[in-house]
């Protein structure tokens, strides 16, 4: 691959998606609290595979986007930005691409010393270089959102994720490219156990034949690596393009606030492109786009409807708790999918209600007996 290289539909989903969740994770992290008068005294966003700034047709790279948004931001005016409080840190590893993307960052923003930010732009590798410079920054003890998107194996130790877990506040997102889960000759187990935290939580994924299933056991492999080192959420989620080949992501969160503004970012993501964010635990649901049916014709997407349906399999719960479940534990579902799905379900028979009284999100509900 050179400098450059053309910009796959997918990942110009991604990117949209980013950009949705930043435009709601900057203010809320850098803007004062109105009941407390707080405000951080720091927060770092580190990209950890940078990449070269722009692709192959001109459109820009995440470096470039990111702070593009963030400077151009609606509630600029309320973050107080300065070079002490707002870090933005970029790793490239390849010299050629890590010389290009500090040309596009000049080309594009003058003078980056007079910028109301600090920008770290780093030569360097995600795996062994992102603590240091989180901790030559002084980040820790402040919020961080790592995004870790990467080309080829995630080679980011488990014990950096598990770092980031622990610190109040922080986030990270971490993409797998689209032939990530085939099965290779290659193979480097010994990265491997670094990824993963060891041999035995990786090799049941790797001894996955099925073409069609890998990158279901190999993702939620990599959400649990993310539960065990610290982050109390994770979601897991496919990204489909109308067009070329799908990838893959894993966000790790403390907060539930994370979870919804992940969520709200994917629904805001518009479908003219026709991408659409499908769970890993389905596989007879096909992905709508990011239309919400319950606004047309009032009838749950099949994904939803399967999901609602793996819960209850679990065993009895109200609409409220399968709510909760959902926001937790899937893709794209927020809890107030649940109540009309539930209603739809009882009325094709697929769900018993088990409280008198109408349905609410406080009824009891289960599978039909």
């Amino acid at each position: 691959m050179g400098v450059l290289w053309k910009l796959e539909p997918a990942t110009a989903a991604k990117h949209r998606l980013y950009e949705r969740y930043l435009d709601a994770w900057w203010p809320i992290l850098l803007q004062t609290s109105q009941r407390t008068g707080y405000a951080r005294p720091r927060v770092t966003l580190l990209d950890a595979f940078a990449g070269p700034g722009r692709y192959q047709d001109g459109e820009p790279g995440s470096p470039v986007f990111i702070l593009e948004r963030l400077l151009n931001h609606s509630a600029v005016d309320r973050m107080h930005l300065s070079p002490q409080r707002v870090h933005l840190v970029f790793i490239e590893r390849d010299p050629a691409r890590h010389q290009h993307l500090l040309g596009e960052l000049h080309d594009h923003f003058g003078s980056l010393r007079d910028l109301p930010v600090h920008l770290e732009i780093q030569r360097g590798d995600a795996g062994t270089d992102s603590l240091p410079l989180l901790t030559r920054l002084g980040a820790w003890g402040h919020p961080i959102l790592g995004i870790f998107d990467s080309w080829g194996s995630v080679n980011v130790p488990l014990d950096a994720m598990r770092r980031i877990a622990r610190n109040p506040s922080s986030e990270v997102v971490t993409t797998f490219g689209p032939n990530w889960f085939s099965r290779r000759e290659n193979l480097n187990p010994d990265v491997l156990d670094t990824v993963f935290g060891g041999r035995a939580f990786w090799t049941p994924a790797d001894a996955e034949l099925r073409p069609d299933e890998r990158w279901r056991v190999w993702l939620s492999t990599y959400r649990d690596a993310l539960r065990r080192s610290g982050f109390r959420y994770q979601l897991q989620f496919e990204l489909v393009p109308r067009t070329g080949q799908p990838l893959y992501l894993v966000f790790g969160t403390g907060s539930t606030a994370g979870l919804r503004a992940m969520k709200d970012a994917m629904w805001k993501v518009d479908d003219r492109d026709g991408e659409s964010f499908r769970d890993p635990r389905t596989r007879g649901a096909v992905p709508d786009g990011q239309i919400d049916l319950f606004q047309g014709l009032g009838l749950a997407d099949d994904e939803l409807l399967e999901l609602v349906a793996q819960r209850l399999s679990m065993g009895p719960a109200t609409v409220e708790t399968i709510g909760e479940w959902l926001l937790a534990e899937t893709a794209r579902w927020l809890p107030k999918h649940s109540l009309q799905a539930i209603r739809e379900m009882r009325q094709n028979g697929r769900v018993a209600q088990l409280s008198s009284g109408r349905l609410t999100a406080k009824s009891q509900v289960g599978l039909p007996a």
